[in-house]
């Protein structure tokens, strides 16, 4: 890393910085900008990674997708083309040091609308395989990204500049080293576009019974094709996609909305209780009731201070 891309990760690590008040997520007047901060290195937690740029501005962090594991920094950001089920971890952040960075959320129509504009060159590339992958965080990258960052103190001009930024990020992304990953995705006529609408349809239809014939047939594919690019892309059975949807909702339900084990579990689909719980269990490593009390212990002892 040059000083140049030093100093601009910097300046992005100071921006940041002066946003967020303390470890957590953080919105921003910028539709689909977010910050992340972390004072304490933490082990891996289960979840989903919309198509997006994951940006570390200072610290490190890592993703487990598929047993394969994506470690990014301040050199190198994490860029996912399709909704990921992953295991994120901090290895590196203090209160001294905090591991500081951001997410923006992909525009995947923006990325069709450059290519066919001829903005880009179109290349005939083979599959790159998994819809995640590791880029590198040049100059020519960061720079729009200190300058985004910047309209946070001039919301007036957010709504105007904002979106011309946001473009020219995703045309560096197209001329970058994770340009084949995005087309993979965006192009209309390939494999990837028709597993991310396939991705969209099980997001809102998970609760139900799925056929993978029926669900390759929606997106016109063969079953078998289907289901090699989509475990391809996304490391798993279009069936455990929709189990890890399902635990993963129903996780939300027991600790946001307080529903018991067997509620949760028919909410999201399970006919039987004890298989959710297996299930359950196989996944987050606890039973639903241990689990989710072991997430709101800390809660609950904040609470009484």
């Amino acid at each position: 890393m040059t000083a140049q891309d030093r100093s601009l990760q910097q300046r992005l690590a100071n921006l940041i910085d002066n946003r967020t008040t303390g470890p957590g997520d953080f919105e921003t007047s910028i539709a689909g900008l977010c910050f992340f901060r972390r004072d304490a290195p933490a082990p891996p937690m289960t979840c989903m990674i919309e198509p997006s740029i994951v940006l570390v501005a200072q610290g490190m962090k890592q993703v487990w997708i598929g047993g394969q594991a994506y470690g990014y920094d301040t050199a190198r950001f994490l860029m996912t083309s399709l909704d990921m089920p992953a295991n994120s971890e901090v290895l590196a952040a203090s209160p001294q040091q905090p591991c500081l960075g951001l997410v923006m959320r992909l525009d995947l129509r923006m990325v069709a609308d450059l290519i066919a504009q001829g903005s880009v060159i179109p290349r005939v590339e083979r599959a790159v395989g998994i819809g995640a992958g590791i880029g590198t965080a040049t100059q020519d990258f960061l720079e729009p990204f200190v300058r985004l960052l910047a309209l946070l103190d001039e919301p007036d001009a957010i709504p105007v500049l904002a979106p011309l930024i946001q473009r020219e990020i995703h045309y560096r992304l197209l001329m970058g080293d994770q340009a084949a990953r995005l087309r993979q995705i965006a192009s209309v006529d390939s494999q990837g576009y028709r597993i991310a609408k396939a991705i969209d349809w099980l997001k809102l239809n998970y609760t139900g019974p799925v056929r993978v014939e029926d669900l390759a047939s929606r997106v016109q594919m063969s079953t078998p094709t289907f289901h090699h690019h989509f475990r391809q892309l996304t490391a798993m059975s279009p069936l455990q996609y929709q189990k890890w949807l399902r635990l993963n909702e129903a996780k939300r339900l027991m600790l946001n909305e307080h529903l018991d084990v067997a509620s949760a579990a028919y909410q999201v689909g399970y006919e039987s209780p004890s298989q959710f719980s297996r299930e359950y269990s196989r996944l987050f490593g606890a039973s639903p009731k241990r689990d989710i009390a072991a997430l709101r212990r800390p809660a609950d002892a904040i609470k009484a201070d």
